[in-house]
């Protein structure tokens, strides 16, 4: 079985790409901040554009310390490592993106072993997360870490509110457990509920960001926390071939999308708000009503498959992406404007037709 990425079709470009917002091109403006940016060698710790980045990012987040890496991927990596032991259990949602989606990174890493939890839309409780702490016993893996994800992606990306998240990490700090935040789409969350990222944070021992979805960055993603677990997470930043050289032209790239492309967030969630009403009117559509920028919806009722579907949209430069069979999801960001949407409903309503 091959593993290998599809290779793009150059022969059918893609006009509106609601594939995923990790598709935005970074803008002529932030292009001229990479190229602008003073840069070191990062690993030796000197490159200024980085250590920027760093501390602007560390205060967004209301933490001490942060530690930039390629990718969110890898933050999630290095906070699970350095926050549990081979053995251990962490709990999280069953639908979590480091139980699906990170090659099992986690296993192969960190030796950890997952309980993953129910709840609606990617969203547990604290009772939930209560009932699946077991008595500390010699015959069973220590449970030591809890993870959220914000936004929750498979759930539609909902948003946890800040209370929702209090209790949660209420009950793992009572029974000492540490509590990561998965932040991929963290600003999509602080824009949609109106209420700073760090209140967000401020229940969780350590978060990450991501700068290459909706902000529009070409790499890169920030890990934040305590400045003693940031000193420790070095050290797998490093033996994860995380530690960089002149990485400053990406962390300019990054500081950028937080200076300019945070509050346009709200284009987004409009656009993927309008996205989904007019897709709810095309016959055999369902679709969940979006909070930020994702649009779940299922062709079941259509007759064909989200492959089929896609497949129909291609030729007319319009691009999805599938979860299952027959549900589909479509992601608005900074390169889709409600122009774009109106021509994508448009061409699904004309691609969808009776059978």
């Amino acid at each position: 079985m091959s593993y290998e990425p599809d290779r793009f079709d150059f022969s059918q470009p893609v006009r509106i790409d609601l594939y995923s917002d990790t598709r935005t091109k970074p803008s002529r403006a932030m292009r001229e901040a990479m190229l602008d940016a003073e840069v070191g060698d990062e690993q030796a710790g000197s490159d200024p554009s980085i250590w920027a980045l760093c501390d602007y990012a560390a205060k967004l987040l209301g933490k001490e310390a942060a530690m930039f890496l390629p990718t969110g991927t890898m933050c999630n990596q290095v906070a699970i490592a350095t926050h549990t032991r081979p053995g251990d259990e962490i709990l999280a949602h069953e639908d979590a993106h480091i139980q699906s989606s990170e090659g099992g990174g986690p296993g192969a890493i960190s030796g950890v072993l997952f309980k993953g939890l129910p709840g609606d839309r990617g969203i547990f409780s604290a009772d939930t997360l209560r009932a699946a702490i077991r008595p500390i016993s010699r015959y069973a893996p220590a449970q030591t870490l809890v993870e959220v994800e914000q936004t929750a992606n498979k759930g539609g990306g909902a948003c946890w509110t800040v209370a929702g998240l209090q209790a949660v990490a209420d009950v793992a700090h009572t029974h000492g457990m540490k509590v990561h935040m998965d932040g991929a789409r963290l600003m999509n969350a602080a824009v949609a509920l109106g209420v700073p990222a760090s209140d967000i944070c401020a229940p969780c021992d350590t978060v990450w960001l991501d700068f290459t979805k909706g902000l529009g960055a070409p790499l890169g993603a920030i890990l934040a926390g305590s400045r003693d677990f940031i000193g420790q997470a070095w050290r797998w930043k490093q033996r994860l071939g995380g530690a960089l050289r002149q990485g400053g032209m990406n962390a300019a790239a990054c500081l950028y999308s937080l200076q300019h492309n945070v509050d346009r967030l709200a284009e987004d969630h409009a656009n993927a708000a309008a996205l989904a009403r007019g897709m709810a009117q095309i016959p055999g559509i369902t679709v969940e009503m979006p909070e930020t920028n994702l649009v779940f919806f299922d062709l079941t009722g259509t007759g064909m498959t989200v492959s089929e579907f896609a497949a129909r949209l291609r030729p007319h430069g319009v691009s999805v992406s599938s979860t299952d069979a027959y549900r589909g999801r479509a992601c608005l960001h900074l390169d889709v404007s409600a122009a774009m949407v109106e021509e994508a409903l448009a061409i699904m309503r004309m691609v969808v037709q009776p059978r």
